[in-house]
């Protein structure tokens, strides 16, 4: 791919960025293509997501040290927090990669409906434990409640984030299945029996390494 130079005010060479960074291949409605500061700008939003797609099976391996019960010097809550952290940013990764595809409004539905889960569930994780009902005016009952709601809406986004996946034709559509049934097995939560968050944390990492591996060879289109 060919680079085209131009000369600027002072006579040094213009580097304008080729068509497949993000410009488009047609004229806008007005007759102005896309300027190229906007086209980098694109491209760099894009290695942005493809880069921090890591972070998903980062979270994924925290969460599933989480749910084995390791005991740690800090204690488990740091450990929760680090990985909804990095879970978090993955999602706004692969949102942002989805945007340019045939399902981004479910990508972000997806997204906003984790992102509320995870507000839900953060003040209630830093409640003492057996003394909640003593920090907050909550009765124990409706504390139980929030925590199912929150991981509910959580679960909900995920899986909705994964079909997307799984109807973009972006990348294999089998990260989306896997996605899919990690939500289901984490977003269980406290209800379901021990093994099944650490097996949703088993396939939360091998979808989180497929779309990490896939997304960063993932080029848009001349």
């Amino acid at each position: 791919m060919s680079i085209s130079q131009h000369q600027t005010a002072s006579g040094r060479p213009l580097r304008v960025a080729p068509a497949w960074v993000g410009a488009p291949t047609q004229a806008a409605p007005d007759g102005h293509l896309l300027p190229v500061r906007d086209a980098v700008w694109i491209w760099s939003v894009r290695r942005f997501a493809r880069l921090a797609l890591w972070a998903l099976p980062a979270a994924a391996v925290l969460y599933g040290w989480f749910t084995l019960g390791v005991q740690v010097p800090p204690g488990p809550l740091p450990v929760g927090l680090l990985a909804g952290w990095l879970a978090t940013i993955s999602l706004i990764a692969l949102a942002g990669l989805l945007a340019g595809s045939r399902t981004r409004r479910c990508a972000l539905l997806g997204l906003l409906t984790a992102l509320a889960g995870a507000i839900v569930l953060l003040p209630l994780a830093a409640l003492p434990d057996g003394g909640a009902h003593d920090a907050i005016t909550l009765t124990p009952a409706q504390i139980d409640m929030l925590v199912t709601v929150g991981c509910a809406a959580g679960a909900t986004g995920v899986l909705l984030l994964g079909w997307a996946v799984f109807r973009s034709r972006l990348v294999n559509p089998a990260d989306g299945i896997l996605l899919m049934l990690a939500a289901i097995a984490i977003g269980a939560g406290t209800h379901a029996v021990k093994p099944i968050p650490t097996v949703g944390a088993l396939l939360l990492l091998a979808a989180g390494m497929g779309l990490a591996w896939t997304g960063g060879r993932l080029l848009p289109r001349s």
